[in-house]
């Protein structure tokens, strides 16, 4: 059996084994007309967390996972299992880490309380940023790859670190991450490359060492960038923090949303690319009259620039449009062209 099937198959296989844990849960606790909810389960493969306001019910919810988990040989594992409030304990720390994010509730005055469903002010706000195990993981991994990297050019380097830098970096640009980013930029990493190269040049001087390896850049700082400076080092805080946007109630990108989906990822398997990227460039919405594409709706791709007024081909110079918006576009530069001619 490939080793790269079993990788990928993991989480597929937990997946499947663990389908209908949510919905058990979610059964054991029905809705009271008192106003109290059932817990809220999130699943990712294996892993899962189970949120609700009462801890009888948190702990019963224990039990009722064991007893669901015990015909397929399986239980929850006692070292791996915490019960904990995500505002305040009186021992240990609030909150829980999930998927490499940290989760807690902060008190706060009532200028950045959060709200509720009604407006109504909460006394606390909730951060989700990256946990500590996640940022010493990178680290060492960062770490690994300049000592791995410590007899080849800057180039090589750059190109073994940049991939990293940009995943992780990509994989916590939806939460508070901005601090962590410039730490991890600013200090560790800098720290961590100016090693390597006093390490190339143990005779030589810091302000030279800086400025073979280093180049000043208008407005951005020092980058760590080679002399042609073809090569330059991506940095943590050069992405952008960009909130995640929840999933529309039950959809799944199997449900025949073309347009939602298209404009959420970018990509869709029944949609071409450039109209994908076009749809999610556009944030679902028509270039001309700025509504919300439907899917029933009939999109045109338009030149922005028309193709006689010398416009090209480029993605740069596309738009998606309504058919009709299309049509009122197209006679609109038509007589700004016969305008152009008997001027």
């Amino acid at each position: 059996m490939p080793l790269t099937w079993r990788v990928w198959g993991l989480p597929l296989l937990a997946n499947i084994a663990l389908h209908g844990l949510e919905k058990t849960v979610a059964d054991k606790f029905p809705r009271k007309r008192n106003g109290s909810r059932p817990p809220y389960v999130v699943r990712y493969a294996d892993d899962f967390v189970v949120l609700h306001d009462d801890l009888a019910v948190i702990q019963r919810c224990e039990q009722v996972v064991n007893e669901w988990l015990a015909p397929l040989g399986l239980k929850l594992k006692p070292s791996k299992t915490r019960i904990t409030h995500t505002l305040a304990v009186p021992e240990g720390k609030a909150g829980f880490d999930f998927l490499g994010f940290n989760v807690r509730q902060y008190p706060v005055g009532k200028r950045k309380s959060g709200k509720n469903t009604y407006g109504k002010l909460l006394g606390f706000k909730t951060i989700i940023k990256p946990n500590t195990t996640a940022i010493q993981r990178h680290v060492e991994k960062l770490r690994e790859k300049v000592a791995r990297y410590q007899h080849t050019d800057q180039a090589t380097l750059i190109g073994a670190l940049n991939p990293v830098i940009r995943g992780w970096s990509n994989y916590y640009s939806t939460v508070v991450s901005s601090e962590v980013f410039q730490k991890l930029s600013g200090h560790v990493l800098f720290s961590m490359l100016y090693g390597w190269a006093m390490f190339r040049h143990p005779k030589k001087g810091k302000k030279w060492v800086a400025a073979k390896y280093w180049r000043l850049k208008d407005g951005e700082g020092w980058h760590f960038q080679t002399p042609d400076q073809e090569s330059q080092l991506y940095l943590h805080h050069e992405t952008p923090i960009r909130r995640h946007v929840k999933v529309e109630g039950q959809s799944s990108p199997y449900d025949g949303r073309m347009v939602y989906w298209s404009a959420r990822l970018g990509r869709h398997p029944e949609v071409s690319s450039s109209v994908a990227n076009l749809l999610k460039k556009q944030q679902g919405r028509c270039a001309e009259c700025e509504l919300f594409f439907r899917d029933e709706d009939l999109l045109e791709m338009d030149h922005i620039i028309p193709k006689h007024r010398g416009g090209s081909d480029a993605i740069r110079n596309r738009q998606l449009l309504h058919r009709h918006c299309h049509d009122v576009k197209t006679a609109r530069d038509h007589k700004a062209s016969g305008r152009d001619r008997y001027a």
